[in-house]
């Protein structure tokens, strides 16, 4: 599989993907579950995902950068041993105003929001701290370092960073990525 082979500062073998695994365009995005950016942003990606179908794929990297974001991360990996990833992970980011408060998370409800979309909190709950997942959040904090991530979403396509942030400007770099194929 092409994926094992990839490791690097921006795609790890442990990072979700969203799309075709195989796609010939790969988008990698720096997110925070907390972000609000990252949730106007989730819909614009999905609905790219829709319109390039099995040519693009998008590549996620966890970049905890609010409070309680780790934890979200737990729940999203919990969510992805149970393979209910993508409906939690929408769940998530659609009610983040229910969780991702300014005066601090609401992380039981992040839980119960996450239940509704399908996750057993009972098993999720003992699976949070597993050293797999762990794992997952030390390296990709260590490469948001690397990579120098200051702030969520940051996009990558092909490797590219895109500099003119927003949503004509990836759907842009796509397109210069395929008619480059």
């Amino acid at each position: 599989a092409k994926l094992a082979a990839e490791n690097t500062e921006l795609i790890r073998p442990h990072s979700p993907i969203l799309g075709n695994p195989d796609a010939p365009v790969t988008i990698v995005e720096f997110f925070d579950p907390s972000c609000e950016a990252c949730r106007a942003f989730h819909p614009i990606v999905k609905s790219l995902l829709d319109e390039y179908g099995d040519k693009v794929r998008v590549v996620l990297r966890y970049t905890a950068l609010h409070q309680g974001s780790d934890e979200a991360v737990r729940i999203l990996e919990t969510a992805r041993l149970q393979n209910v990833f993508e409906p939690v992970l929408a769940a998530i980011l659609e009610r983040q105003p229910e969780w991702a408060k300014h005066e601090g998370p609401d992380l039981d409800a992040a839980w119960q929001i996450a239940e509704s979309a399908g996750l057993d909190i009972t098993r999720a709950k003992v699976d949070r701290m597993q050293p797999g997942i762990v794992s997952v959040l030390n390296m990709d904090a260590a490469d948001v370092q690397t990579v120098g991530i200051q702030q969520t979403p940051t996009f990558f396509v092909n490797g590219k960073p895109l500099t003119d942030f927003g949503p004509e400007g990836l759907k842009a770099l796509i397109q210069a990525e395929l008619d480059a194929l």
